[in-house]
Formats: C-alpha cells, structure tokens, sequence
C-alpha cells in the first residue's frame, strides 16, 4: 500500500528546526545561579501573593484516596484501572469563591507508584500546584500530603495528576467554584465531563505509551517511504483504515496487529483526520468515549422539566481527544470558557480540546434527546441523555444534526467586557515553537523535550508585573492544545481568557497574560502522550 497518513511523513529531524527560538532571555548559565535566580515554590513571594486573594474563611476538607479500583462504565463493560474513592469520574468538589480548599491525598496505588494532584485552570499558590519535581516532591504510594490553597476565582475546573500519563486512567474529578454573585440566570446545572477510555479494557496508557514512543519511522509504509525521510505531506491520509486491517480510525480491537516489521499497532491511530483541526485528529485507539463514565450503551441520563433552563459544565479530561458537543434538538449558548466569562453566542455545536471546558445554557424542550460528544475524526461518539417527558431513548450511535450545524470555536469568542485584558504594552514575548511529530514521536517545544530530572534547565522567564506575550508557532502537521498553569491568558486583543488552548497545525496563536503569580509553571500541550514526550517547558519568574 502506497497511501500513508500524513502524520507518518513528518521530517525526523523537524524537532531540531525550531531549537533555540526564544525571542527572550532565558536564566543564566550556571546551574546555581540559575536555581537562585528563579522564584521558588517556596519563595515568599508565593505566600504573599496567597494572601492578596479575597478570603471567605471557610474551609473545605476532603480526603482524595488514590487506589486501584474496578469501575463499571455500564452495559457490562468493566475496566480495571485507578481512580479517586472508587469512582470514576470521581466525585465533585464544589466550593465558593474564596474558599479554602484543604484536601489530603492519600497515596494507595500499588508498586510503589507515585502521584499528585493538579488543580487544572485554577490561578493558585505555586507550591500547590501538583507538579513534580517543578512545585513539589511527588507523593509516594503509602504517602500523604494536604493541598490548601484560596479557590478565589469562579469557574469550572477540575482535578488530576501530573505524573507520567496518569491522567489517561480514571484519576480525575470536576472542581466547581461558584460565584456568590453569579449574574447567570439559570434554574439546574449539569456537570458533563468528557474522556477517551483505553486503561483496563484493551492496554494501559502507560502501554500505550510505549508503542507511540517507538514511532512511525521504522514501519514498512510501502516503498519504504517510513524510513526514507522524504517529504510526501501531499499524500492523502488513508482514509479512516487503521494499520491492524480494519477498516474506521476508531475500533476498539483489544487484539495485536503487525505492521509487517514486528511493530506492535494494539493502540496507534491511523487515518484520524479532521478539518476543523487542521488535519491529524489523534495517536490513539479508544475503545471507548465517555459521558461522565459512562459507555453509549448505558449512558448518564439527565431528568428535567420542559421549559427550565439548564447550565452544562463540560469537561474534557481525556487524554488524545477532541470532542464535537451537540444536544440535540437544541441550540446552546455559550457563556463562558475555561472558567472566565464570553460574550454569550449562540451556537449548534461547540469544539473542546483536551483540559479545556466550556459552559452553555440551554433551554429544555418536551421528550428525549441525545447529549454527543462526536470524538473529533475518529468516527466514535460519547453519549449521555436529557430526559424531560415521554418517550424512547435513541440509538447508542446517534447523529445528531446539529453536530454538522454552526461550530463555535475558542477563536470566534469574545472575552466579557469585565474580564478583558486592559491594553498595554508588552514587556516580554516568548516565542513557543511546538515541534516534533510522529516519525520519532519526539514531540518538544523549540525543539528540545522537556528534562523532567532538570525542570529549571531552559526556563521562559518572566518578571513579577509584567505583561506576557506567548507566540505560539506549530511546526508539527498535528494540533496541541496548549495549557498554561497558574495563569490565564488572553487569545489576541479581545479574544476569550482561557488556560488552554487549541493551536492548530502550520498556525501561529499569539496569547497574552499579566504575570501576577510569582512561581514556577508549567506550559505544555494537554494531550497525555505529547506532554510526556517532552513538549513542555517552565515559564518561571525571576526572583
């Protein structure tokens, strides 16, 4: 076969193009002066900036257990994996802005595997961030350790690991800070997390892993087109035709395949291509899509009334994954994104990347109707249900019209006028080259994979009060949705505040942020598999 992915093309030595592209200076060179030169998780100036933030008093305290668990997606189908209590997703944290969160993660995972918990999107203290080695010491199994900080700014957020690909497991759960002030007029609220499920059903992520990390270079394409390390990006993809033979990007085969050169292809993805990604869609085979846990044979359902209006948090804790939402026989309005407030739009269907969320309003009509998260080019759905009168429930594999409808992205969105970035000039531009792709599954950021036994090797620095300009630049023929912790930026001059976002292939997104959090922070691209390749780097202050 002649016809190959376009992902399988990329130049091998595309990660090495963009290195040392920093439009700014990094640290200085020596390695002690460098560590003093950064602000440390346990610097002053962490605690101080903690206690600017509005404080309410009131403290909530939860025990978070880690801990294998054998969870029930529905319709028979079982997973062994971990999760928090037992349950995935696990169970919600909600609290009001200004509340102290005090949560103890107690550490019951087996083989002496370590942990932690990031508090995805919230702007806290660097110290309880969740990221080893950068802000802490991962949490030994047997272990504990408390996580307390100011939940000071209203959204929807949620909670995972940040160690190896934990998050592809069942380890996470949705963080809701409400606003004591909401202005949102609305009569029940739905919280809808999304995910790609393979742990405990056809491979572990850490199985997945491995595969992905031998790469497409050595397979036998045809022609020996995968060694040969020729341009062919103007080659068709293969059309949805996976490499184990079977025909859609997206089955579920727990079986092996060959690739004819003894490669492994239980979980690599092939054909995945979508337009509104600019092209590849993902690297993995997912045997499942879920809705708040649950398999599309035995989905979640939501009761209401006709008539009320109903506010839908959703959630995207996946792994490899984009979604495409839609209710169907419904319109949805989008009012915030990532936990900051938009310009309401209507809109038929949304895109939300991996790590980013979104927040719709909807109005219930009379019946049953099918809440899809279509997984963006893989030809596979989630879907969960909204009940509010008679009738019967459709088909596991419903479609929706409105899928194909308007699409809003993040790009389109408008930042509310009270969370608008004022203008200023900026004092410091990094340019963030995003680099690699699948020949060697060598994804980076200018080129070079994030070191995690040296976090602190090639710093983006930046200064307490400056205003902060990001430029994203996508070398690579795949989309990265790109999160930056303890912050929120904006897209471009009036765009939409959010921590993460989509940056398409062969595209430049210029975001900017007011570096008022003094720490250490990561940056990286939210898909599971691309971060722990190395595309990641440190933005840290200057101390």
């Amino acid at each position: 076969m002649n016809i190959v992915n376009r992902r399988s093309v990329l130049l091998a030595g595309l990660g090495a193009a963009g290195a040392g592209a920093l439009a700014a200076c990094g640290g200085p060179s020596g390695d002690a002066d460098r560590t003093n030169a950064l602000v440390k998780p346990s610097a002053p100036a962490v605690a101080a900036a903690e206690k600017k933030r509005t404080s309410t008093g009131k403290v909530h305290k939860r025990t978070l257990t880690a801990a294998p668990a054998m969870l029930d997606l529905g319709g028979g189908v079982m997973a062994k994996s971990w999760a928090f209590d037992g349950r995935a997703p696990g169970k919600e944290l909600r609290v009001s802005a200004g509340d102290t969160v005090a949560a103890e993660l107690s550490n019951q995972l087996p083989d002496k595997t370590a942990t932690s918990i990031h508090w995805h999107g919230l702007a806290l203290r660097n110290d309880m961030d969740g990221v080893p080695p950068a802000t802490q010491t991962a949490v030994r199994a047997g272990s504990t350790f408390t996580y307390r900080f100011i939940a000071d700014t209203p959204g929807t957020y949620f909670f995972h690991p940040h160690v190896g690909v934990q998050l592809d497991r069942g380890l996470y759960a949705p963080l809701i800070v409400e606003d004591p002030k909401e202005p949102l007029s609305y009569d029940d609220e739905w919280v809808v997390v999304l995910d790609d499920w393979v742990d405990g059903v056809t491979g572990t992520p850490d199985e997945v892993f491995a595969e992905l990390r031998q790469g497409m270079g050595g397979m036998d394409m045809g022609g020996g087109h995968g060694t040969s390390g020729h341009d062919m990006s103007g080659m068709s993809g293969m059309g949805g035709m996976d490499m184990s033979g079977d025909k859609g990007g997206a089955s579920a085969s727990p079986s092996s395949a060959d690739s004819g050169d003894g490669m492994s292809m239980r979980f690599m993805l092939m054909g995945a291509d979508s337009e509104l990604l600019g092209g590849d869609a993902g690297d993995v085979k997912y045997p499942y899509h879920l809705i708040n846990g649950r398999v599309p044979a035995d989905p979640d359902v939501y009761t209401g009334k006709p008539g009320r209006r109903v506010r839908l948090r959703i959630v995207n804790a996946g792994g490899d994954t984009a979604y495409r939402v839609a209710l169907g026989g419904h319109r949805m309005t989008i009012t915030h994104t990532d936990g900051f407030p938009v310009e309401h739009q209507r809109t038929d269907a949304l895109l939300i990347g991996m790590g980013e969320r979104y927040d719709v309003l909807v109005t219930l009509a009379d019946g049953v109707f099918p809440l899809v998260a279509l997984a963006e080019g893989k030809n596979a759905t989630g879907l969960a249900l909204v009940r509010t009168g008679s009738g019967r429930a459709p088909k596991a594999t419903v479609r929706p019209k409105e899928l194909d409808g308007t699409i809003v992205t993040a790009s389109k969105l408008r930042a509310a006028d009270d969370v608008r970035l004022s203008p200023k000039r900026t004092d410091r531009v990094h340019r963030v080259e995003l680099t690699g792709g699948m020949t060697k599954y060598n994804w980076a950021i200018n080129g070079k994979a994030f070191d995690m036994s040296d976090p602190t090797a090639a710093p983006l620095m930046v200064e307490e009060g400056q205003r902060v300009r990001l430029d994203f630049v996508n070398r690579t023929d795949m989309w990265h949705p790109m999160h930056l912790h303890g912050h929120t930026y904006q897209l471009g001059g009036s765009g939409p505040r959010k921590d993460t976002a989509i940056v398409l292939p062969k595209k430049k997104l210029s975001v900017v942020f007011d570096a008022d959090n003094p720490g250490q922070w990561m940056l990286h691209c939210h898909n599971a598999y691309h971060g722990e390749a190395g595309m990641m780097a440190l933005v840290a202050y200057r101390a």
